[in-house]
């Protein structure tokens, strides 16, 4: 049964150094050759022909060549929670900064934008699937407000921009900016005073300057609510499928903290549209179901727009199930009670998250006590009967099995289970991945400090700072003080386990801490603290259950 022990510990590490080369290992991006990707977008340019989005249009209406451009002006609207900057041009976020998160850790850092400048064109733009009004990509709307800035305190404030196409089509963007919340209402509507009718679909979309490269901890991407269902494209899996057709509540780009995203007046059986290009420019698109104006008639449609952050508190506020955006992966069950209660200890006692993930292990521990206390019995039982084991080894070491059932009846007799000290850790591994999870991607830990030079929570603990790389360490490299002081506790904790009969297999458990050690050093001090927290109050348990078995 030592053998089986070694062998569970063992499988564990793997594990761990599975997962550990899973997210730390960065992979090779697949290469294509130009001319491939060159023609591959222009397939994705071509016409759907297995999606019928918008077939049947009706006559093109063109702007006469006389039509000039004209300069357009950039609306800036102040709310409590963000800065948003709005061009004429398109009627798109050219700009959206949050006032309550900084880009860095640094006193000196600016204000998070979650538009970056690589993104030239903006975003939530409009247009048609059908290009049924030519010219329309390139319109300079007119806001029809005099300043041009709005500064939004009390009460809600509608902005409109409009266009008017040289045959009289007008297309109008109307935002409406309400104090304390991160939602932003949006109608768009079309007034069709030509002498044509119109048929095409509305495409509104959110554009996001993002990396190809797959994230090596959370999801970052385009998502979706599809018939209820959370729905989440990895950007490599693009080229593979670009169209999800069904009911859609919401679609979003989110990255590790933040989200934008585009949610319809009600579910519709509608589309979203996927599309990456070379310039790292992802683009989610939300088509609307074909429509028809005929000459003298409007067509309205209403969403609201989210830009913030992706906090279960805040998303739950606004409604719309875009909480359901958040999600911590396959343990998201384990994970989100734990920022429900690391949130309460939070707002409730102690307004710190260190101290508020110290609460939440304990709590844990709590739940985990009696299964633990079975456990550490075992292990006592185990290390009493160490000498009586020995003697049987050594009676029937050239008979394997006489030696099997020798042990197997010691077992029976003390009524010892061999496995009972392999179950903490067995245990402990899904709360382990809930939590990684968790820390790394819940935006209460991002930048929340601890103490001292722990000012960080989500990113790995460094005490001073090297200008030169460390073996196994990713930047920014220094002293991982937590994490050396949780492999000398699983040390300790190691020295307290029964000790196995065969030397090498007891050196090899004895490696055990070590090679964690190397794992955790690139892990969120967060999850450093509670792993930590752990083995201390582990310890402490076994180490009374030893006494009171004794």
């Amino acid at each position: 049964m030592e053998h089986l022990r070694l062998f569970i510990a063992i499988g564990l590490s793997l594990l761990i150094f599975i997962v550990w080369n899973f997210f730390f290992v960065d992979k090779k991006k697949d290469t294509l050759p130009q001319e491939t990707i060159k023609a591959e977008q222009l397939a994705k340019k071509a016409p759907e022909t297995q999606e019928k989005l918008a077939t049947v249009t009706a006559p093109s209406l063109k702007e006469t060549p006389s039509e000039q451009t004209k300069s357009s002006r950039t609306i800036t609207v102040n709310s409590s929670l963000y800065t948003v900057k709005i061009s004429e041009k398109g009627a798109v976020f050219k700009s959206f900064v949050l006032k309550n998160y900084k880009e860095t850790i640094n006193v000196d850092s600016p204000l998070l934008d979650m538009i970056s400048p690589d993104l030239t064109g903006g975003t939530v733009r409009v247009g048609f699937a059908d290009n049924s009004l030519h010219g329309f990509n390139d319109a300079v709307f007119s806001a029809h407000l005099e300043k041009d800035t709005l500064d939004i305190k009390n009460e809600p404030q509608e902005i409109s921009f409009s266009w008017t196409s040289p045959q009289g089509v007008v297309v109008e963007k109307k935002y409406l900016f309400s104090p304390e919340t991160y939602m932003i209402g949006l109608n768009i509507i079309v007034k069709n005073d030509s002498n044509q009718t119109i048929k095409d679909s509305l495409i509104l979309s959110l554009f996001r300057s993002m990396s190809e490269k797959e994230t090596r901890y959370g999801f970052e991407g385009p998502s979706a609510l599809i018939n209820n269902k959370l729905k989440q494209v990895k950007i490599k899996k693009i080229k593979k499928q670009n169209i999800f057709q069904g009911d859609i509540k919401w679609i979003a780009v989110q990255d590790r903290y933040f989200m934008s995203s585009i949610v319809p007046d009600a579910p519709v059986a509608a589309s979203m549209r996927l599309s990456f290009n070379d310039d790292n420019i992802l683009e989610n698109e939300y088509v609307q179901p074909e429509f028809v104006i005929n000459s003298g008639d409007q067509h309205a449609l209403k969403y609201m727009l989210f830009f913030g952050p992706k906090s279960m508190k805040v998303l739950k506020s606004v409604d719309y199930d875009l909480v359901k955006a958040v999600n911590f992966g396959m343990f998201d069950i384990l994970a989100k009670p734990c920022v429900w209660i690391m949130d309460f200890i939070y707002d409730h006692f102690i307004p710190n998250y260190g101290v508020a993930i110290i609460m939440l292990t304990i709590f844990t521990k709590v739940i985990l006590w009696p299964l633990g206390s079975k456990s550490y019995k075992s292990m006592a039982d185990m290390k009493k009967i160490q000498p009586l084991m020995a003697e049987i080894k050594e009676k029937h070491k050239g008979d394997k099995k006489k030696m099997n059932e020798e042990m197997m009846g010691l077992y029976k007799t003390y009524k010892v289970n061999p496995m009972g000290g392999c179950l903490p850790m067995v245990v402990q591994i899904p709360v382990f991945f809930a939590l990684y999870r968790m820390l790394y991607e819940a935006i209460e830990l991002r930048h929340a400090p601890f103490f001292w030079w722990m000012n960080d929570l989500s990113a790995p603990d460094r005490l001073f700072r090297f200008d030169f790389a460390v073996p196994f360490m990713e930047p920014p490299y220094g002293i991982p003080v937590l994490t050396i002081i949780m492999g000398a506790t699983m040390f300790f904790q190691q020295k307290m386990s029964p000790p196995m009969g065969d030397p090498t297999q007891a050196k090899m458990m004895m490696m055990m801490p070590i090679v964690f050690t190397f794992i955790f050093i690139n892990f969120s001090s967060g999850l450093v603290l509670y792993w930590l927290v752990n083995n201390v109050l582990s310890m402490a348990q076994q180490y009374y259950i030893t006494k009171k078995k004794a």
